[in-house]
């Protein structure tokens, strides 16, 4: 088993991954992406990029996510291919195991593994996928104007996708499990579907097989109350019965999951563990697509690379130096601490030798405020030997200021 250290590394080798990749790389971290196949996730198997800023015409899936991986690794980025088996944030390391045996330990890990379409695992379904078959109205739409389709799925997602399709389809026929008129989506969702002249409607069905010869050509329909099965002629079948995020590995590894296994993230795309964060469409969000999952890239290694900057400063200029650090935390924007800097150099001048300054701006570093309690500008620590020895609201006079630092 062999042990491998980065600065950065990116579980998931998709469209946030690569960008995560390029932009951590280009700040100069040792960067790394685990990939189990070709780089490019989902937007591999998508024939056409016509949705992708830039790319109206002429840009397959596959180029596209070419492109990402060889800018990435223009920057000095590696891409190893191997699958993540387990992962454990639980400890002072972010430790990562993968099915080829090897280890790899992080400042920061980067998890950009994504979320697939719920399958029906109908006959058909698979083989005809990118033929015809689609699970993403918004990817897809325009290939089938003026074209007849079904829609399978009866929620809000499904309902609404089938709404957005009737802009460029002749008709798309929702297949319904229920009786006539019941559906799983809101009622205002409802109301609008059973409005829109190009809605058809198929009650009391499922689909049993996705039939076609290279294309999808019908559906196999079998009516759940006489059992009888029909065939309807239909050019496309779009798929709406929810995404799966890929996170199974995740669970017990300390990284909060939501009950559908979505990992929720800040602003910043950080999660619960300090120096993991999750870009893309595994995490909770509200549009997934290619150049959201980019965007999510960027952000995150950027994040990451603060992080890392800000942890190794601290660690450097804090926790490590033998004498004792006095550490003032305090921000641009409060006049108390704009005033009373001078002083706090003054006292810190004086014990040079025996004492250390570090000034921290408390914006800046949010992070390591919020692990030592200090949820106020001005604050000053003493710390020694690593360990927080005594905090206090920044100190009325010099003469307070210059007791505080004797004691330490």
């Amino acid at each position: 088993m062999a042990v491998i250290e980065r600065d950065v590394v990116i579980i998931g080798g998709g469209p946030a991954g690569l960008a995560a990749a390029m932009y951590a790389a280009r700040a100069k971290l040792s960067t790394l992406v685990i990939e189990k196949a070709n780089p490019g996730g989902q937007c591999r198997t998508t024939y056409s990029m016509e949705n992708y800023p830039g790319f109206a015409r002429g840009m397959t899936g596959p180029e596209l996510m070419d492109r990402f991986a060889d800018h990435a690794k223009e920057f000095g980025a590696e891409i190893v291919r191997d699958a993540v088996a387990s992962a454990d944030f639980t400890g002072d390391e972010h430790v990562l195991r993968t099915a080829k045996g090897d280890e790899y330990r992080a400042k920061a890990v980067i998890v950009a593994v994504g979320a697939e379409p719920r399958t029906l695992n109908l006959p058909g379904e698979h083989e005809l996928r990118g033929k015809g078959v689609s699970y993403c109205a918004t990817c897809d739409a325009d290939f089938f104007e003026d074209l007849d389709i079904v829609v399978i799925g009866n929620g809000d997602a499904a309902v609404e996708e089938a709404m957005y399709l009737t802009k460029f389809v002749n008709s798309a026929t929702m297949i319904v499990v229920h009786d006539e008129g019941v559906l799983d989506a809101t009622a205002i969702i409802r109301d609008r579907a059973f409005k829109n002249p190009k809605m058809k409607w198929v009650w009391n069905s499922v689909v049993e097989e996705i039939n076609g010869d290279g294309i999808v050509e019908s559906v196999t329909l079998r009516n759940i109350k006489t059992n009888e099965s029909t065939e309807l002629p239909t050019n496309g079948v779009f798929v709406f019965v929810g995404t799966v995020p890929k996170t199974d590995f995740l669970r017990g590894s300390g990284l909060e999951l939501d009950a559908r296994g979505y990992v929720p993230t800040t602003a910043q795309l950080e999660t619960n563990v300090p120096g993991v964060f999750c870009a893309g469409d595994a995490r909770v969000k509200y549009l997934r697509q290619v150049v959201t999952a980019a965007a999510d890239g960027a952000i995150a290694a950027v994040a990451a690379e603060k992080y890392i900057h800000e942890e190794e400063t601290f660690r450097e200029s804090v926790l490590e130096p033998e004498l004792p650090v006095m550490v003032a935390f305090w921000s641009p924007t409060s006049q108390a601490s704009l005033d009373f800097l001078p002083a706090v150099e003054r006292v810190a001048s004086r014990r040079q030798g025996q004492m250390e300054l570090v000034k921290i701006d408390i914006y800046k570093n949010q992070r390591v405020a919020k692990r030592y309690g200090i949820e106020t500008a001005p604050t000053i620590a003493f710390f020694r030997g690593g360990e927080l020895i005594e905090k206090a609201p920044w100190p009325t006079t010099e003469h307070d200021l210059e007791l505080e630092a004797d004691r330490i």
